[in-house]
């Protein structure tokens, strides 16, 4: 067994820790384990075990977090690739890559020292110093604290800072003079999302009137209803707990159910019939997929012409051949109804990825995800990391759009991620854009990428009329500097009058560039 582990860390060095791994501890490569890191505990992802002695002192592991490895080899090469092209730190890569922060629970608390407590019996003594470089409250402030652990083993710093009304800055400075001493108790916790449910038992007793309605609300809802429902109703909450005590109602937890989406899915695109251009680009994308081996492909496509319905026949494909796939959208306000497209052709195959979700939620899909309950993952731009099983297809839609470059560390673009990954798991990529970005459009030129079009709205419907006013025109037939033209004043009361609706779209967020 090895002796060493080397753990990269959430820290922004270039370099992965080296830990001694004690006796029944045993880390996998890709797995987390909690470690001592300068003055507090973190959470990393372990790179390498070997049995290399250091040439200095190591510390021991303190916990191992997973039995077998949250990311897989294809997920750690995807991983030390971004490291490497965007020069960031590989344990912030990790960080990026896995949403369970939620399993992980920092715990600060504080304890008094004997040099504290002596500076406590002085100051009861002789009262604040002047020699001091804190001033007269802030002195007072660290002798409430001082007073406050001394009646107390330890302390946990919310506690501490709600009731001395203390800063992290006076701790710190407390901590350097070593009156207190910092303990760092951060370690998992499970992060399982339950709600609470009132079970209705028996009615057959004397009650109340506000027992009666809580009574009268869980018979008719089934005898279950969440205890956050019965809170809303106009009764003391008391009352919910004098029928638990009198055996006629229970309280239970279970697991809080997640929804993919709120909205309502749209018409099925499986309703109509595709057009040849979509029967096209269909097949050539399914021939790829069928291939097992990596290629790119741009599908150009005017709005409307159907891409959409593209990317779900082919993803039903891919699932039914049982495999997975990725759908990437540019914003999280495309994600549900997205989502609810999904869902409705998919059911229970849909997870859904995105910064919106809670802590919580994020682990839960991603847990999902990685057991194999969804094959179908839907999200922003880190849902390209989703640990996906036999990876067929990553479908980038809207590939030009800029919010899938991260501008926080690691400084990623996840349309070139999603390419990189799909080629290191011989996987078809999808770009798909009306207005496609200038370096897809020129790859897919070059042979790079198979350039797939749509030229055609679906049903033949029209494309709107579109009319460019030039303003210098209209500057020079005015005379005036104006933000709206003429032609669409006019066009805007004509609407106006027939009770119709208008939307103006401003090229400005109101400020001046710099």
């Amino acid at each position: 067994m090895p002796e060493f582990c080397d753990v990269a860390l959430p820290v922004p060095l270039d370099t992965a820790f080296t830990y001694h791994i004690p006796d029944g501890l045993e880390p996998v490569v890709g797995g987390r384990v909690l470690v001592p890191f300068r003055q507090q505990r973190m959470s990393g992802i372990v790179v390498d075990a070997h049995n290399r002695q250091p040439s200095v002192k190591t510390k021991d592991i303190l916990n191992v977090l997973d039995v077998a490895p949250v990311l897989d080899d294809s997920l750690m090469r995807l991983a030390r690739w971004i490291a490497d092209y965007y020069l960031a730190p590989l344990g912030e890569v990790f960080r990026t890559m896995l949403p369970l922060g939620a399993e992980f629970k920092r715990a600060i608390a504080y304890r008094i020292t004997e040099e504290g407590r002596l500076a406590l019996h002085q100051a009861g003594m002789s009262g604040s110093s002047a020699r001091s470089r804190r001033t007269p409250e802030e002195q007072l402030t660290e002798f409430r604290v001082l007073d406050y652990l001394g009646a107390r083993d330890t302390v946990r710093e919310e506690s501490l800072r709600a009731v001395a009304r203390v800063s992290k800055t006076l701790l710190s400075g407390m901590g350097r003079k070593k009156w207190i001493v910092r303990e760092d108790f951060s370690g998992v916790r499970d992060a399982t999302r339950t709600v609470k449910v009132a079970i209705l038992k028996s009615a057959d007793c004397k009650l109340n009137e506000n027992q009666s309605l809580l009574v009268d609300t869980l018979a008719a809802a089934g005898g279950r209803v969440t205890v956050e429902i019965l809170h809303t109703l106009d009764v003391p909450r008391t009352t919910l707990g004098t029928l638990v005590k009198r055996g006629l109602v229970e309280i239970a937890e279970e697991p809080e159910q997640f929804s993919v989406s709120g909205l309502k899915a749209r018409r099925s695109p499986f309703d109509f019939q595709f057009n040849s251009a979509q029967q096209g680009a269909l097949k050539r994308i399914r021939e790829a997929v069928d291939s097992r081996t990596f290629s790119g492909m741009l599908l150009h496509g005017v709005t409307g012409s159907g891409k959409t319905a593209v990317y779900l026949a082919v993803m039903r494909a891919v699932l039914e051949a049982g495999r997975s796939a990725i759908l990437l959208v540019p914003e999280i306000g495309l994600t549900p109804a997205m989502a609810a497209d999904l869902h409705q052709v998919f059911g229970n195959e849909v997870a859904i990825l995105h910064s919106a979700l809670s802590d919580q939620e994020r682990a839960e899909q991603w847990h999902r995800i990685k057991r194999g309950a969804a094959r179908i993952v839907v999200g922003t731009r880190s849902a390209v990391f989703a640990p996906v099983a036999d990876l067929a297809l990553i479908i980038v839609d809207e590939e030009q759009d800029s919010s899938y470059k991260q501008e926080e560390t690691p400084r990623y673009h996840a349309r070139d991620v999603a390419v990189m990954r799909a080629k290191m798991a011989n996987a078809i990529v999808v770009l798909g854009s009306a207005t496609p970005s200038l370096e897809s459009y020129f790859n897919a030129k070059k042979k790079k990428y198979a350039l797939v079009e749509l030229p055609d709205r679906v049903e033949q419907r029209p494309l709107p009329e579109v009319e460019i006013i030039d303003m210098r025109q209209e500057f020079q037939e005015t005379g005036h500097e104006q933000v709206i033209s003429r032609k669409l004043t006019e066009e805007i009361k004509e609407r106006l009058s027939r009770h119709e609706q208008v939307m103006v779209l401003l090229n400005r967020r109101g400020y001046s560039p710099v």
